[in-house]
């Protein structure tokens, strides 16, 4: 193993190196570029990268470092930001061939700007669906994201470039966003930790509104949960240019989250959230982390249903009118072929939604938030855990259809985009292999504004499952 390694160590570990200057953030930006030469090319999780750039930033660290100065609780931590927000310097082309020629970003996103100050160096952009459209990372201006853990899979989306540079190694730290599982769909699929906040919590803002509305988070991805929150510390908090954030942590999230591994009292286990089925393959391996938590003395009580039905309608609702916002006035000109099938697809069925319908989805979210809280606190429970994921990952020629079993289907996804609707925080960890090794997640749901509950079960469940292995492309 070398003296550098972001699969295996740690966010924290690598950014007191680089502040005690036992590694200067150069040799750290240095690594990431190397790891990204050598890798990059078999999996495409970059769009554009700027290492020169990248070496300059790092240098300047080094020299604020080298006065004295403070350089941050992410000192040196080379980042990839996914290509739906703005990092100064690089185009945000949102995956579109539409915007490949865009200028670049003068300015920072409010999250980037955040982890620039505290220390992060940026790479470059990592590569999504076409505005983040769809649960795989594929587009037609640069192509699939492949996973680390099979390059014949996807790394899922919409954060899949983000995810599959983290599972590589090229970048131990990165941005996501998740409008209807797009940080946790990539996480689980790539063997990592991560959570969807509360919406709020990472403040959108800037001069764009959110492009899927209030559907939207953002928020950071890495490797394992305790590297999330060291990075969640540095970016939680309102802006005044996002007037849905939410006030400052009284405590900084560093402190308030038990890094102990203290396992949950007591949890909900609902494997199939009452609809649809689960891969017998993903529930087995769910089941043995659930049970591994119950061996730590967690209460595990079985939740047989929080819906009846999968509360698809609402959520599509408010997506692909979104989608019609951004892109139905290219309908009839040239640009319209620039977009991608699918994407025009979503553009198309949400031009058709009118406004009461719209409304109706909004009163579902409520609705559907209140028959949570019901079933939850009828059994007695802060958290509901169930499988991230439904079934596996498409295959890289599969275009959006997983496997359930075997069989072909869209409904491999189908248990994170309702948390979006109801804006509970949930996040998810890596339960363990598959068979054929691809990763499997366990998702964590709390109750409103409950994230630090979150975070603390997956720390905990980390833990307790002990997974450490790293994807064979190294």
């Amino acid at each position: 193993m070398s003296e550098l390694d972001f699969q295996r160590g740690t966010v924290a570990d690598l950014a007191e190196r680089v502040r005690q200057r036992e590694l200067s953030a150069r040799e750290v930006t240095a690594h990431a570029i190397a790891r990204l030469e050598a890798l990059d090319p078999q999996v495409n999780a970059f769009v554009a990268w700027d290492g020169e750039r990248a070496l300059a930033e790092a240098a300047a660290l080094d020299e604020r470092s080298a006065r004295g100065e403070d350089v941050g609780p992410l000192a040196g931590v080379p980042i990839g930001v996914k290509d739906l927000e703005d990092a100064a310097g690089f185009r945000t082309t949102y995956g579109c061939k539409l915007n490949v020629a865009d200028p670049p970003a003068e300015s920072d996103s409010p999250l980037v700007a955040r982890l620039r100050r505290a220390g992060c160096v940026v790479l470059g952009k990592t590569n999504t669906p076409e505005f983040g459209h769809k649960g795989v990372t594929d587009n037609p201006a640069f192509g699939a994201t492949a996973n680390p853990w099979s390059l014949e899979h996807s790394a899922g989306g919409s954060s899949g470039g983000t995810g599959a540079a983290i599972a590589a190694g090229i970048v131990p730290l990165g941005t996501g966003s998740d409008g209807g599982g797009s940080i946790r769909i990539p996480a689980a699929v790539c063997g990592q930790t991560g959570i969807k906040c509360s919406q709020g919590r990472v403040p959108l803002g800037g001069p764009h509104p959110p492009g899927s509305g209030i559907l939207s988070v953002k928020g950071p991805m890495a490797r394992t949960i305790r590297d999330v929150v060291l990075a969640l510390g540095a970016v939680v908090g309102p802006v005044a240019t996002d007037v849905f954030s939410l006030d400052a942590p009284a405590l900084s999230w560093v402190d308030a989250v038990d890094l102990s591994a203290a396992p949950p009292v007591r949890v909900a286990w609902c494997p199939t959230l009452g609809y649809g089925e689960v891969d017998s393959e993903v529930l087995a391996v769910c089941q043995g982390a659930v049970d591994r938590l119950a061996e730590l003395g967690t209460e595990v009580v079985d939740l047989g249903a929080v819906w009846t039905e999968p509360p698809l309608d609402p959520w599509l609702t408010m997506w692909l009118v979104q989608r019609a916002k951004v892109h139905a006035h290219l309908r009839g000109t040239p640009a319209w072929g620039e977009l991608g099938e699918s994407l025009r697809a979503q553009v198309e069925a949400g031009a058709e939604i009118d406004g009461v319908t719209y409304a109706r989805a909004i009163d579902a979210a409520h609705l559907l938030n209140v028959q949570f809280e019901r079933a939850v606190a009828e059994v007695g429970a802060s958290l509901v855990l169930c499988p991230t994921l439904a079934g596996f990952v498409p295959r890289l020629d599969a275009g959006t259809e997983g496997t359930i079993d075997g069989v072909t289907t869209s409904n491999w996804v189908q248990y994170t985009f309702p948390f979006n609707l109801t804006r509970n925080p949930a996040g998810t960890v890596c339960a363990g292999l598959s068979r054929a090794g691809l990763p499997v997640g366990l998702q964590v749901v709390g109750r409103q504004r409950d994230d630090l509950g979150v975070l603390g079960a997956l720390v905990a469940l980390e833990d307790a499952i002990g997974f450490a292995a790293v994807p064979p492309l190294s």
